[in-house]
């Protein structure tokens, strides 16, 4: 059954990418947003971050995988290494292709945010960067050449999960052992603080688009569905607990800029969602009922297609609407319309497009549908 509160934890990360991504070309801090909160703008407070919705969901990804390889398989040393990459393919491969496709069009008529462009002043070629997209580099080619393509720089944290999720279930069959496999991924999460601060505050963004600034906290998804799969924790002050983490999870995010606290700041969001996920295994409902819950699970269920497309939305939105030439005062409704459109293209993506492709290629390739 699937939990819908770790749905509004995915639709709470998108909502915090957003609002990142808009306020970097569109600056929210001359509108009404922009009052003074602990000594900032609100608007950059709020908006700066948005990094954290990403580690958010490096951790949900890590727990979903490994909750379902062991209501599946029973044991890591069991996994069926063909049907885990066709699963993982008939996710990933629909809606990448297609945005490649999209932006490629978009590119063809001109469009600066759909064109190569050399911010490091290095020029990199248009099928190089579509080949990086493909084989999940692009966080490198991001490191190395910078922000290269508007649109596909998004899919700099999908070539962190695929390559992950690559090896995932090889160490499954080569450890044997889950006491192996959990030392692994022990030896990940410990490794990530220390290779952050080996490249804190560069410029190039190391620090946050590398595999190893990242892989610690899909590492602690993998350890906390364990020990939710062995334990199933169902404690009684998880209503406490679950507003404690939740209050340091909003200290943490408005404290400090993510770059000056990189280095453990990635790592403790991640571990606090964990505890966070662990608070939410086994909950006595089933079914959010609230409006605001149940907008916030419909957005978690489609974060993966507004998350790709989201910059194609904004990117179309730069074009009409130049952001050094945009008033203050009509700053609001293009967020507005930003988010209300975004959440119409990825809904129809999704239930048109990509949830109906996931479905057919696990029907054709996986004859066990269990």
């Amino acid at each position: 059954m699937r939990n819908y509160k770790i749905d509004i934890l995915r639709g709470i990360s998108i909502l915090l990418v957003l609002l990142h991504h808009f306020n970097i070309p569109y600056k929210l801090k001359d509108t009404w947003l922009g009052f003074d909160f602990l000594g900032e703008a609100f608007s950059t407070v709020i908006a700066r971050n948005g990094n954290y919705g990403v580690t958010m969901f490096f951790v949900i990804s890590g727990f979903l995988i490994t909750h379902h390889t062991l209501k599946r398989d029973k044991q890591f040393s069991a996994i069926n290494l063909k049907h885990f990459y066709i699963r993982r393919a008939a996710r990933i491969l629909p809606c990448l292709l297609l945005l490649i496709l999209g932006v490629s069009i978009l590119g063809s008529f001109d469009l600066k945010p759909f064109m190569n462009q050399a911010p490091n002043g290095i020029e990199v070629s248009y099928p190089l960067t579509i080949f990086a997209a493909l084989t999940f580099w692009m966080n490198i080619l991001i490191i190395k050449f910078g922000w290269v393509n508007y649109a596909l720089g998004v899919l700099w944290s999908l070539s962190v999960e695929e390559v992950f999720y690559f090896v995932f279930p090889l160490l499954c069959l080569f450890t044997r052992s889950n006491k192996v496999f959990i030392a692994v991924l022990i030896g990940v999460i410990l490794y990530g603080p220390y290779f952050r601060s080996l490249h804190f505050g560069e410029e190039s963004g190391a620090y946050l688009y590398h595999y190893f600034s990242s892989f610690d906290g899909i590492a602690i998804g993998c350890l906390t569905a364990i020990f939710s799969h062995k334990y199933q924790p169902n404690w009684h002050y998880k209503k406490s607990l679950s507003a404690l983490i939740i209050l340091s999870m909003v200290a943490l995010y408005l404290y400090a800029p993510i770059k000056e606290v990189s280095t453990w700041g990635i790592s403790l969001f991640a571990f606090a969602t964990g505890l966070l996920i662990l608070c939410f295994q086994h909950p006595s409902e089933t079914q959010a009922h609230s409006l605001l819950t149940k907008v916030m699970v419909w957005l978690g269920q489609r974060s993966y297609e507004t998350y790709l497309f989201h910059l194609v939305v904004l990117g179309l939105m730069k074009v009409a609407f130049i952001p050094a030439q945009t008033d203050a005062s009509i700053k609001i409704i293009l967020l507005i319309g930003y988010l209300v459109l975004t959440f119409i293209i990825s809904a129809a993506i999704e239930k048109y497009y990509s949830t109906p492709l996931n479905s057919y290629i696990r029907k054709i390739f996986i004859k066990d549908k269990s």
